[in-house]
């Protein structure tokens, strides 16, 4: 036979993991310094640039 759960605890404990989730991805959001950060859209501009540079006029 299964294993009897409490689903209050198993749905808290699922909240929890989400908000950890949550706050990871904010964390790699928001935690990075402003040099980093304008580094990192420096270089996302210049790889857009080089591939609209790249394109073919047809």
């Amino acid at each position: 036979m299964a294993e009897v759960i409490n689903l209050r605890l198993a749905r808290k404990a699922m909240a929890r993991q989400d908000a950890r989730a949550a706050a990871d991805a904010n964390r790699a959001k928001f935690g990075e310094p402003k040099a980093a950060r304008d580094a990192r859209r420096r270089e996302a501009d210049r790889a857009d640039r080089a591939h609209d540079g790249a394109k073919r006029e047809d």
